[in-house]
């Protein structure tokens, strides 16, 4: 049962992979995912030290980065701590990699184009 169910998850977040890849666009949601891979949880107070955005405004960018999947939140009495899910973390890897031999062969074949070109001059 647990393995469908993380089956299932896995699926989810596939599913979700535009809506993540459009939460990761925004430069303030990105700045939070690498802020939590580099230290480990965080409080949302923590998240916001050394931003220039308002406590709102940190609460809105994290519920977006939670409702695709990229982040779990625990409470701990009154604060909110934030980590990043390795499955979310997994599933864009992989679509990532998935894509790697077609990015591969084309810079390949641009690198063959551009050196031929350099030769014709």
């Amino acid at each position: 049962m647990l393995i469908s169910n993380i089956v299932k998850y896995v699926k989810t977040l596939m599913n979700q992979l535009p809506d993540t890849f459009a939460a990761l666009g925004d430069s303030t949601r990105f700045a939070i995912v690498e802020r939590l891979l580099n230290e480990g949880e965080l409080s949302a107070g923590q998240l916001q030290e050394g931003m220039t955005i308002s406590p709102p405004a940190i609460s809105r960018h994290l519920k977006v980065l939670r409702s695709v999947g990229l982040l779990h939140q625990r409470i701990d009495k009154q604060r909110r701590i934030y980590s990043v899910r390795p499955e979310a973390v997994q599933v864009i890897g992989a679509w990532t990699m998935s894509h790697r031999e077609f990015w591969q062969s084309s810079l390949d074949r641009l690198e063959l184009a551009l050196s031929q070109e350099s030769q014709r001059k």
